[in-house]
Formats: structure tokens, C-alpha cells, sequence
């Protein structure tokens, strides 16, 4: 705890400077060249807080869906008459934090820095946390300063929805820094000055680099001249300190190490607030699920057995017991009452005697159990605590005749497989993934995972599914311009997946962080992101 201490302390300024310390679950910082790596913590720490999308997520309100809004772009419309092109009007008046201004000419490179080989800026280690989260954007073209067009390789209704991960980057900023780096070649000279952004990054957002040392933290300072003045921050420095161990973060946080804290452990809810800190937490959407594999050979072929599986996990007894309360039981990637809901005729509930019967017609039973494996981590962005629900399951399983073995490694080793898949050596021999998923859009919540053709690398279809049904609705879902069409295509592809038990699906996250009764203006959104912007600290 000394060692812990002497590196989350910090320092008062004899300016009064107000500080606001943040323990995350991640093991690391999030990359901070623009496309952060570690899931959407990344994004959550590393992109909305430096950097802006063209579209950006309302997180204003803790009780109204979050949804899509303008961000460095003000308007935007698919043409009548060709739906794979967008015409975006962008922001007039952005600076990014180098003094240069932001401009159609910063759309395209950015564009082109994960999809244009070609270009000098390309680095194929943004391409995979990118390209994978809008696999139908090909290109963009620059019509005016303040204009882009960008092309789709099919009509895709989602399009806007994804260009929410692209984050934009000062292209001046990495040319200065690409005419000082040193390198044999391009390529090298490309890499070297990606490696010197990312120590000294420039983007749009409400929040400046200010310090950085990786594993240990990242400080930013707030942008005074960030074109929403709404949303400047109200605090003038935040500091993000890796904690990947619950206990860790929880003890930070009492001792006044820290003065907020993502997913505390849950045994220690009682004490938090007895002691006075806050819990702050919101149904997200977000589902903690195994990943099936679907090739040959797999335990999971038999659809007997996956509705097995989700029959045999009492999820009410998990949130009541392990939990503390901190999840909603999932019964699917949407709940009822959702838009995108459906009507499954399959209902996923804890029922034990009809697991148990499922698994004995398909040949299982106490005395010839099934080898089943999945690979998860010890911690990570919206893993919850991934090593203890997954013995939880382990022995719940255990009752339907399964013997599960568990493949515990680093998240964002986990997090990088999932995008190889499970032919993929890293794979090592696990026929299910734990990997958390953000259900915000229809892409990130559904097409990816069910689409054949999202199998990697192009996408997170890690167990590559291959259902006609589930591509036919998919490209129902993508061509439906209109929203009430495209929201029943959507309601029809979940209940799908849902009555083919295409999951395990056990939890959604509530987004449990502790803080400080210091912290004031938070809003806890219906969503994986949140907003730094408003929060102050009391004296």
C-alpha cells in the first residue's frame, strides 16, 4: 500500500488547482495516439476525453437512452441516389490543441492513418480497434474545407452510428513530429513519430495531455478553449491511475489515495457507504456473456446444449450474492421493453431440471460429463470480476453435467485474441470467449457477433457463426433507412440469436464507481461512456 501511495499522490499547487484521481480497472493506460487499445475503457479515458468524433454519444442524462449526436460534424445525409456515400457538414471554428484548425483535410488523413496503406500516416496498429468497429467505411474525399464525403462499401444505415470510434487527430502535429523521427525507411520514420504522439497527443477533445508515464498514469488538464463551452471541465486536472485488482482500488479509495474508483469489489459496498463515499451506478448496455465456437468439432454445435447452458445459471442468485446487487440478470443482448427486444419464443431463466433434461438427450449425464473451455481475464474494461463470476459459473455448470476449464489471461491479451478468433492459436484450445460487449448500436450489439461475414480479422464473430438467417436480417436491418423499419429488422435478428441461444448470456453491467463525497456534477448515463466535463471538486 506505501509503494500504491507514493504513486497515486498528488501534489497540491499553489494555485488551488482542483484534482480529480481516478482508479481504473485497467492493468495499463489505454493508448493515447488517437485509437485507444483496452476495449471501451480505452475510449472512455484515453479517446472521449482528448479527441472528438464527427458523431459523438449524448451522456447529459441519467434516465434517457443514450443516442448519437453532432460532434466535429454539425449535419449529415446518406445520398438519395447512392446509399453507399454520406455528405457530412463539419464543425467551423474547432482548433485542435496544437493552435491548427480542424478542417475537412484532417478528415480524410484521419480516414486514411487505419485504412489507407498507401498513406504516410497509416499504422496498422490503430487498424484493429478502428476498422473492425466500421468495417464498411472504404474511403474519404474532401469536397470543401468544411464538407467531407464518405463512402461505404455497402448501403449501411449504421454508418453515422460508427464513426462515434473514430477518433480525430491533429494531422500537423504528427507531421512535425514525422520530419524530426528518425527510421530506415517510411514505414519506420511513420512508426517512431505514431510513438512520439502518443507521448505528447493533440486532439479536439475537453481534455489536454498534460503528463504521461506508462503503467503508472496519465494527467490532463483541461481545454479552456474546447468549442462546446458547455462542456469544459470543471475540474482542471485528472489523473488516471491503472488498478486492475478490485481490493487494490477499493482500498485507494478509502484511504483518500483516489478519489473515485470503477467497479468496486462488491463485498465492500456496505463499508464504502457506510464510510460516506458514493456508489453511483445505472443499468448499461453492456452484456457479460460467453462467445460460442461454432466450427466443427465444437461442444456447442448441439443448440441442446446452449439452451442448456443459459437454463442451468441462476443469475438472480449471482447479483444477490457475489454481485452485491451490482448487475441485471440477461436474459439476451436486450431486455423487454427494448426497441430492439423481439419476441424470442426461447425464454432464458434459471431452470435446472430442464437443463439437466436437455443435456441428457444430448448424451451427457453425471457419470459422462462435458468438456467444455473458456478463455477470460483477471480483470479489465467491463469484465465485472471475470475470474470469480466465472468459478461461479464453473460450478453451476458443474450441476448440468458440464466440466468447465477456465484459460484466465491478461485483458488485453483476451481482448486482442477475440478479434483472431477461435481457430487462432492464441485461441489456446477454448471453445467459448468472456469477452464484455458494449449493446449501444445495432452493429456493436448484434452484427458483429452474427454476421458470417464479421468472422476475423474482419470483425468480433470469434466463434464464426454462419446462420443465413441471421445475414438476411442483418442486411434487412442495414438497408432500412427509415428507423421504425430498421428498429423491427433489428427486433427480429436479436429474438433470432436469442431462440439459437447464440450466447451464454448471463449479465448486463450496472457501471459500478465509488467516489468521494468531494466529486460533484457526475451523471451516470444509460451507457458504457460517461462525461468528465461536468464533475467539480468540493474543497
Amino acid at each position: 500500500m506505501l509503494a500504491m501511495a507514493s504513486t497515486v499522490m498528488v501534489p497540491l499547487h499553489a494555485n488551488a488547482e482542483t484534482v480529480l484521481r481516478i482508479g481504473m480497472t485497467a492493468a495499463d493506460i489505454p493508448r493515447t495516439l488517437g485509437q485507444p487499445d483496452q476495449g471501451f475503457e480505452g475510449n472512455r479515458f484515453t479517446g472521449l476525453t482528448m479527441y472528438d468524433g464527427l458523431t459523438m454519444w449524448d451522456l447529459s442524462s441519467a434516465t434517457k437512452a443514450s443516442v448519437v449526436i453532432p460532434g466535429l460534424a454539425t449535419e449529415w445525409k446518406v445520398d438519395d441516389a447512392d446509399k453507399t456515400k454520406w455528405i457530412f457538414k463539419l464543425r467551423p471554428g474547432v482548433t485542435f490543441h496544437d493552435g491548427t484548425p480542424f478542417n475537412a483535410d484532417a478528415v480524410v488523413w484521419n480516414v486514411d492513418k487505419v485504412l489507407n496503406k498507401d498513406a504516410p500516416q497509416f499504422d496498422a496498429s490503430q487498424v484493429g480497434v478502428t476498422a473492425s468497429r466500421m468495417p464498411t467505411l472504404v474511403s474519404a474525399r474532401k469536397i470543401d474545407d468544411m464538407t467531407v464525403e464518405l463512402t461505404a462499401k455497402e448501403p449501411d444505415s449504421f454508418l453515422p452510428i460508427n464513426l462515434t470510434n473514430l477518433f480525430i487527430v491533429s494531422p500537423s502535429k504528427w507531421q512535425v513530429l514525422y520530419e524530426r523521427a528518425e527510421g530506415a525507411d517510411a514505414k519506420a520514420k511513420s512508426q517512431a513519430a505514431w510513438a512520439a504522439f502518443a507521448k505528447d497527443a493533440a486532439g479536439t477533445g475537453p481534455w489536454k495531455m498534460a503528463k504521461f508515464t506508462p503503467r503508472e498514469r496519465l494527467e490532463l488538464v483541461k481545454n479552456d478553449n474546447y468549442w462546446d463551452k458547455a462542456r469544459v471541465p470543471k475540474t482542471d486536472r485528472m489523473v488516471l491511475l491503472p488498478m486492475p485488482e478490485a481490493n487494490a482500488r477499493t482500498a485507494a479509495l478509502l484511504s483518500g489515495q483516489v478519489d473515485w474508483i470503477e467497479a468496486p469489489a462488491p463485498d465492500a459496498v456496505k463499508e464504502i457507504e457506510g464510510r460516506g463515499f458514493k456508489i453511483e451506478k445505472n443499468e448499461q448496455p453492456h452484456v457479460w456473456p460467453w462467445q460460442f465456437s461454432r466450427i466443427e468439432g465444437s461442444p456447442w454445435n448441439d443448440i441442446r446444449v446452449r439452451k442448456a447452458a443459459n437454463l442451468c445459471i441462476d443469475r438472480e442468485g449471482l447479483r444477490d450474492g457475489l454481485l452485491a446487487g451490482l448487475m441485471v440478470p440477461a436474459t439476451g443482448t436486450f431486455e423487454p421493453g427494448h426497441p430492439w427486444r423481439g419476441n424470442p419464443s426461447f425464454q432464458i431463466k434459471y431452470d435446472l431440471p430442464a437443463a439437466q433434461k436437455l443435456m441428457k438427450e444430448a448424451g451427457f449425464g453425471p457419470d459422462k460429463k462435458l468438456s467444455v473451455k473458456v478463455q477470460t481475464s483477471a480483470s479489465g474494461s467491463g469484465q465485472m470480476l471475470p475470474l470469480p463470476m466465472n468459478e461461479y459459473l464453473q460450478q453451476a455448470l458443474a450441476e448440468c453435467y458440464f466440466d468447465v476449464k477456465l484459460d484466465v489471461i491478461e485483458w488485453n491479451t483476451l481482448f486482442t485474441n477475440w478479434r483472431r478468433g477461435v481457430k487462432d492459436p492464441s485461441a489456446n484450445g477454448a471453445n467459448a470467449t468472456n469477452v464484455t460487449y458494449a449493446a449501444m448500436d445495432p452493429f456493436f450489439a448484434l452484427v458483429r457477433f452474427l454476421q458470417s461475414s464479421m468472422a476475423p480479422p474482419v470483425s468480433n464473430n470469434w466463434g464464426y457463426i454462419n446462420n443465413p438467417k441471421f445475414d438476411e436480417l442483418v442486411k434487412k436491418a442495414r438497408t432500412s433507412f427509415d428507423a421504425a423499419e430498421r428498429d423491427k429488422a433489428l427486433a427480429e435478428l436479436n429474438a433470432a440469436s436469442i431462440d439459437d441461444a447464440a450466447f451464454l448470456y448471463v449479465a448486463h453491467d450496472v457501471g459500478p464507481r465509488a467516489m468521494s463525497p468531494k466529486v460533484k456534477g457526475f451523471v451516470q448515463p444509460k451507457s458504457w461512456f460517461v462525461d468528465f466535463s461536468p464533475v467539480s471538486m468540493a474543497p
